[in-house]
């Protein structure tokens, strides 16, 4: 099982720090500092006040930047096609089209994960679509970021900055163009490396276990549907699910050979494996001397030749 949600908090932190450090050049700063140096001047830095944060992504960890954006006073903008207006704006950002992102952003900060698609998303064709002034902060996956294609923006001036936290290749190499670029801040994938975020992913898991030796299902089984997420009724609706397939299978005189699923109503924007395989479980149950649980339902149901079929009202 997975324990995503235990460094949520950790990550988003993460993130403002990387922010913060390259907008204010506390890392030059610093190094200046110990060489001996007292000049105040060469480390005028910018604020967070009035600036634009673009998010690319707005899950868990994006929307948690989003809040403690608007604690300094930004602007917060989003692009994730699985967002929706509403999630977006309890986080406080307006969605928009990724282009708008690039163009207008002032802060880009990246929150998604690795795909075909967002593989090299942050290249030499959309870096050269940001402001001269933008940074970008990546604390989410290295691939995401082609830091050859970065560098070189970064010594050209087509962006201000760059703060870092995952690389594709890691440790990160010696020879990284990155490592040379200026105007970077870079730290050793620790975005989520924090006490707090030990202790929950240590709770999150045990608190796991003990649902499953409970009977109830794992929320992050790495070979079971998710349920629902909590704020959209989570596990209330997985076991009505399985409780109307449990009610179904009663009815019946025979095992059946086919099973019609009607989602209407709040349940047509969730994803709807979990409730599959929920209702799944409650009809075969009856049916089977063999334990059914929500990992080996499906599989369960096509061995015994059990056709799903599926109708969105």
């Amino acid at each position: 099982m997975n324990a995503p949600l235990g460094n949520i908090v950790a990550a988003a932190e993460h993130t403002i720090a990387l922010t913060l450090s390259l907008m204010r050049r506390v890392v030059d700063a610093d190094r200046s500092v110990r060489a001996g140096e007292w000049t105040r001047s060469k480390f005028i830095g910018n604020e967070l006040r009035s600036k634009v944060l673009g998010l690319v992504g707005i899950g868990r960890v994006g929307s948690e930047v989003a809040r403690r954006a608007a604690a300094f006073g930004m602007t917060v903008v989003a692009h994730d096609p699985f967002a929706t207006e509403a999630s977006a704006r309890t986080a406080g950002a307006r969605l928009v089209d990724l282009d708008e992102v690039l163009r207008t952003a002032d802060v880009i900060s990246l929150h998604v994960p690795l795909t075909d698609k967002t593989r090299g998303l942050i290249n030499e064709e959309s870096l050269a679509k940001m402001k001269r002034s933008a940074i970008v902060v990546n604390a989410s996956r290295g691939e995401v970021v082609d830091t050859d294609a970065l560098a070189s923006a970064l010594e050209r001036g087509t962006i201000a900055g760059a703060a870092l936290d995952v690389f594709a290749q890691e440790p990160l190499p010696a020879d990284a163009a990155i490592r040379r670029a200026p105007r970077t801040v870079l730290t050793p994938h620790i975005a989520g490396s924090t006490t707090e975020a030990q202790t929950n992913v240590a709770v999150d898991v045990v608190e796991q276990i003990l649902d499953v030796l409970d009977g109830k299902p794992a929320r992050f089984a790495v070979n079971a549907p998710r349920p629902p997420a909590e704020e959209a009724g989570g596990m209330a609706w997985v076991r009505l699910a399985e409780r109307l397939g449990s009610l179904a299978a009663q009815l019946l005189d025979d095992r059946p050979a086919q099973l019609e699923l009607s989602y209407a109503g709040a349940v047509l924007g969730l994803d709807p494996e979990a409730l599959r395989a929920a209702a799944v479980k409650g009809l075969l149950e009856t049916f089977s001397e063999q334990r059914v649980n929500l990992v080996n339902a499906l599989d369960l149901a096509r061995s015994r030749g059990l056709v799903i079929a599926e109708r969105r009202e």
